[in-house]
């Protein structure tokens, strides 16, 4: 998902009780909405602190693409429905639809006004009611009313991409009052972070779906409702997204610095050392650097040394993603967590650090790395109250310091850790023979990476052979985009690079990861078949959370619990970002706290 997006669901939640819309008396209108009502900026804020208010419109924005969502692609599309299962979308089209509110991004989860000017909402939060803002236009020129935010999110619930279902499941119902006034009604028990989601979603035209397959993969345009619409496009090559003139909300506190480009255009590669040549020969403008080898050596061209290329590093304050090779444990060969913990022992980060990587990483080793989110040490009285009850589900270590897979030597092959993963497997039944690990029924396990970045292969090499001394066959197979999208919403894999993160205030979300109803949902994110009730306990105890410590609490213990699983071989993390950029570009002094925020808040030079 996009930081925008998962921002934008990053909310707790708490225990709330149904009651009817009657009781809106002693409700207020209010400018904006939070997990825990707490807002950054008055009624009449003029803009966010992080913008320029006054930054020239105009200009191009290109880029390979860093963030996706839902279906969209990295590598190619065929459809331009970027909210459903089906196709491949490509990146950016949430910039063309207007939501019900907008994230501020130097805030945990607040949003402000967009399409809805304000929103009041009923004293126990079962019941949200949105206000149209009477300027609200789709880009075909028909007004944009609470018919059509009703539409989309009824459409989103029932049909929509699994993850958004998944995280509307809470959503009973939405209605229109009138043209003006949208109702949103939740569930008898629900979280705060699925209201945040609702008010982020795109809103459709009602009657442009009224003639259309809400599901269908295609290249049609529908009209949307943002600052930019689908411009020229060639499937799987480029898209442009043209800036609206006369936009609706142009003036708006929220939108206001943001939304500069002329044209935001998105190249597609299918390749990393092809993609990094055409952004020397300025055939995209922007560029965020992921391969530490490539920043490390090829930033040398003739446009770095005169200066038309600026090279920054910028502090990156948001918690860390996480990143890793996911186990599919629906697999019969890695039911047993010492097969999953055996697994992860071979693989040597301290050399693959300092060998692949310039030793430019950090080993990540929590869910929550980099949050105060992030289970350390023993537990603490607030955990164990948590743990506790379930005291005789839970492995021991649990209990004991947060568990962390050793770090290695460092020579590659580390004896000591490769005795140790030999010891589990001999104790989970797996005996060696022929050179091979064989259970009892004469099983042997055997794993294929998954991957659609043949640049990954390096990283995967020394892994490969360090678990063939274990008697594991493993091998590293490389799919075109569309094939590797369908495998992993399949379930079809052994074991796959998936990178998610989660904001400050993670709530129903986690349902999305960990939970057990999604372990089984096509196209779940739940990448490893979690399925563990004292998992779905502790994330219901993080979205009854009624204040933050209480979140960072339920968050610590779900941690010990899911690391305490060996659900993943973790990869690594650093805590910046790695830009380049032709010097074409202006920007704010100070970037917000919780994202990058580009191309949101830069614009084009006026020279």
């Amino acid at each position: 998902m996009s930081r925008r997006a998962l921002l934008a669901i990053g909310a707790s939640a708490a225990a709330v009780r149904f009651f009817p819309s009657s009781a809106f008396a002693q409700e207020k209108e209010s400018h904006g909405m939070s997990a825990f009502g707490d807002l950054k900026y008055p009624a009449d804020f003029k803009h966010f602190g992080y913008v320029n208010p006054d930054a020239p419109k105009g200009g191009i924005f290109s880029q390979v693409g860093t963030s996706k969502q839902y279906n969209q692609n990295f590598f190619t599309f065929n459809s331009l429905n970027s909210f459903v299962l089906k196709g491949d979308a490509p990146m950016g089209m949430e910039i063309t639809f207007a939501s019900l509110m907008a994230r501020a991004l130097d805030e945990p989860d607040a949003m402000y006004g967009y399409a809805a000017r304000a929103v009041k909402i009923s004293d126990n939060g079962a019941v949200y009611r949105f206000f149209i803002r009477p300027e609200a236009r789709f880009h075909d020129g028909t007004k944009l009313t609470a018919e059509d935010a009703a539409f989309s999110l009824n459409i989103l619930k029932e049909k929509g991409h699994p993850i958004i279902r998944q995280l509307l499941r809470d959503m009973d119902k939405a209605s229109a009052e009138n043209e003006a006034t949208l109702v949103v009604r939740f569930s008898e028990k629900h979280g705060r972070e699925t209201p945040l989601f609702a008010a982020s979603l795109p809103i459709f035209s009602r009657a442009y779906y009224a003639k259309k397959d809400f599901e269908e993969s295609t290249l049609d345009i529908p009209p949307g409702s943002g600052a930019y619409r689908v411009g020229k496009f060639e499937a799987g090559r480029y898209i442009e997204y043209e800036r609206v003139k006369d936009w609706w909300g142009e003036e708006l506190p929220s939108m206001r610095g943001i939304n500069n480009f002329g044209i935001v255009r998105f190249e597609y590669y299918r390749d990393r050392d092809i993609a990094f040549e055409g952004f020397t020969a300025k055939n995209y403008l922007f560029r965020e650097e992921f391969t530490s080898r490539t920043w490390a050596t090829q930033y040398k061209f003739p446009a770095i040394k005169d200066g038309r290329v600026k090279q920054r590093v910028v502090p990156n304050l948001a918690p860390s993603a996480v990143q890793g090779w996911f186990i599919n444990t629906r697999r019969a060969q890695f039911k047993d967590p010492r097969v999953r913990e055996a697994v992860g022992l071979a693989f040597d980060f301290p050399w693959t650090n300092k060998n692949l990587m310039y030793d430019s990483y950090k080993r990540t080793f929590s869910y929550f790395q980099g949050s105060d989110m992030m289970a350390m040490g023993k537990p603490s009285p607030e955990e164990l109250a948590l743990l506790s009850p379930f005291r005789d589900k839970l492995p021991p270590d649990v209990f004991g310091d947060a568990f962390q897979l050793p770090e290695s030597d460092g020579s590659g092959q580390d004896r000591t850790l490769l005795r140790k993963a030999s010891e589990l497997l001999k104790n989970a039944g797996y005996e060696i023979k022929d050179g091979k690990r064989v259970n009892a029924e004469g099983k042997t396990i055997s794993i294929e990476f998954l991957s659609n970045e043949p640049a990954f292969e390096r990283h995967h090499a020394g892994y490969i052979r360090n678990l063939a001394v274990l008697g594991i066959r493993a091998t590293f197979r490389v799919v075109d985009s569309v094939q590797y999208r369908a495998r992993v919403d399949d379930f079809d894999f052994d074991m796959t690079v998936e990178n998610f993160g989660f904001s400050a205030t993670p709530g129903e979300s986690l349902r999305s990861f960990f939970g057990s109803q999604a372990a089984q949902a096509k196209g779940s994110q739940n990448i490893a078949g979690i399925s563990d009730p004292v998992v779905d306990a502790l994330i219901e105890k993080a979205i009854d959370a009624n204040d933050r410590p209480s979140l960072t609490f339920a968050c610590r213990a779900l941690d010990r619990v899911l690391r305490a699983g060996r659900y993943w071989v973790p990869h690594w993390h650093k805590g910046t970002y790695w830009l380049a950029y032709w010097d074409v570009f202006g920007f704010p002094p100070e970037q917000p706290r919780y994202a990058r925020a580009i191309p949101d808040t830069w614009w084009a030079k006026q020279a």
